[in-house]
């Protein structure tokens, strides 16, 4: 079972996060949320919340994304959808725990210990909507790609933005389609959400930088997963397997390099490298620091 940290998000901003006082404050406060979220993520021993789940009194350090305002840690969605980047052993394990009412269940522990934002997918749009129903404080951001009919079914579902997704992402960077992704973030825009360019490498970053389009945020994976046996023989010398999952403790500052260049918020995930830095308590507390410096 994957730990509550690898669904959690965690959010840069610029200005970056304040030095000091404020930042051992904000990591007190990750630290006593974090436990909180897993609780809920360990079976039948622990009592489900009420339906309307009621936010921390204290809630979490939270930026601007548009006109709302975010908690830095989010909720996101890979152990729901049964996606651990692990083994497909454990995917049956993530589909078997979470139901419909255990995401549900696990959405109320994040809203009481402060998270205010789910960042899932189209496919989740109408298990958050009956999250609202029943109560429910949360926003919404999704992935999507540029599909007219998908980004306004997500606007009337209650999302608030969305991001182009990752994958689809650096496959247009890689084969010269980038510039087409300038089309999805104004028919983002049209819809009335925020939009926003999700992807695992900061040439991506750096280049949509330098577009001139109007966007509002990034999703930025850490690690840059996705690289080709060819790109790995290239880099390491050899291929590790599995191609398509290969974590490597150089890619965060790379990634985290391009995010401080950039003025617009971003979506920091997979600080945790899906899971693999978890074992640990100080693994898990040295990558949430490096997220959050």
């Amino acid at each position: 079972m994957s730990t509550p940290t690898s669904a959690n998000q965690s959010m840069h901003d610029k200005p970056p996060s304040p030095p000091g006082d404020c930042r051992r404050q904000f990591l007190k406060t990750l630290g006593a949320a974090l436990p909180a979220a897993a609780l809920a993520c360990q079976g039948p021993q622990v009592a489900a919340a009420p339906a309307a789940a009621q936010p921390a009194a204290q809630g979490l350090p939270q930026i601007k994304l548009g006109k709302y305002s975010i908690s830095r840690l989010i909720c996101g969605a890979n152990p729901f959808n049964a996606g651990s980047h692990l083994s497909v052993f454990v995917n049956h394990q993530m589909r078997e725990y979470y139901t419909p009412e255990q995401i549900l269940k696990t959405l109320q522990r994040c809203q009481q210990v402060g998270i205010n934002c789910w960042q899932s997918s189209g496919g989740n749009i109408e298990l958050y909507k009956r999250f609202v129903d029943e109560g429910g404080q949360m926003h919404y951001i999704s992935l999507g790609t540029d599909n007219a009919q998908e980004i306004e079914r997500l606007a009337r579902g209650g999302c608030i933005a969305v991001a182009h997704h990752g994958e689809v992402t650096d496959s247009m960077f890689k084969t010269g389609k980038f510039d087409q992704i300038g089309d999805f973030l104004k028919r983002v825009h049209d819809a009335g959400l925020l939009a926003g360019i999700s992807t695992h490498m900061p040439a991506v970053v750096e280049a949509a930088e330098s577009k001139g389009w109007e966007f509002d945020f990034y999703m930025t994976c850490v690690y840059e997963r996705h690289r080709s046996a060819d790109e790995l023989k290239k880099l390491l010398g050899y291929v590790p397997i599995p191609v398509g999952e290969v974590y490597l403790r150089e890619d965060p500052p790379r990634m985290y390099k391009a995010v401080q260049q950039t003025k617009r918020p971003c979506l920091a995930f997979k600080i945790l490298a899906a899971g693999r830095l978890s074992e640990r308590k100080q693994w898990v507390e040295e990558a949430f620091r490096e997220a959050f410096a």
